[in-house]
């Protein structure tokens, strides 16, 4: 069986937070610890093995702490989604998706993604619910897998999602994990509000 992957804004938006939050000796560091230092000196330009990424994030946790890693997990989930946003997500529904009734345009988009999930997900099943919270999982998240912590460690994701939510669906979005299988949860699981 083919090793699971996911998309390579996974690693180089890690990469670019990490640089502005750190600074390069200390990415290196990181990098190196995940034994990902050809990614840092030639980004990766395709779908990366999932084990790369659960090396990276188990290195950020372990180098720099938990709340320093929550933090650059959360600036590069704000990356990719303004990367998803330019590069990813068609003009046409950047353009029509924020005219539409929130809760439409929350449809649509949770439809997108979960068509989509393959490309970020992994081995995880990814889960949806549309509705007021609109509810989104991970059951085998890579970023927290291998993790043992109280709180939730996957703002990557969350942040990720907000970002989309709030160009695509409405501005008052807010993120919040309720879940983590970090701390014991089956799965890691966000709730987007407005």
């Amino acid at each position: 069986m083919a090793e699971a992957r996911i998309g390579p804004n996974a690693i180089i938006r890690v990469a670019e937070a990490l640089i502005e939050a750190q600074g390069r000796g200390v990415t290196a560091d990181v990098f190196a610890a995940a034994d990902l230092s050809d990614a840092l000196r030639s980004p990766p330009q395709g779908m990366v093995p999932e084990a790369q990424v659960v090396r990276l994030h188990t290195a950020l946790r372990a180098l720099l702490g938990v709340p320093t890693a929550r933090a650059i997990g959360a600036e590069a989930g704000r990356r990719t989604a303004h990367y998803l946003l330019g590069h990813r997500v068609p003009r046409p529904l950047v353009l029509l998706l924020p005219r539409l009734p929130a809760w439409l345009s929350a449809r649509v988009l949770l439809s997108a993604i979960s068509k989509h999930s393959w490309t970020f997900a992994g081995s995880a099943a990814f889960l949806a619910r549309a509705g007021r919270p609109v509810e989104v999982g991970l059951a085998g998240c890579a970023i927290c897998r291998g993790a043992h912590e109280p709180g939730p460690l996957c703002d990557y994701y969350g942040e990720t999602l907000a970002g989309l939510f709030r160009v695509l669906v409405t501005r008052d979005c807010t993120a919040l994990q309720t879940s983590c299988a970090a701390a014991g949860a089956s799965a890691c699981r966000f709730e987007l509000a407005w």
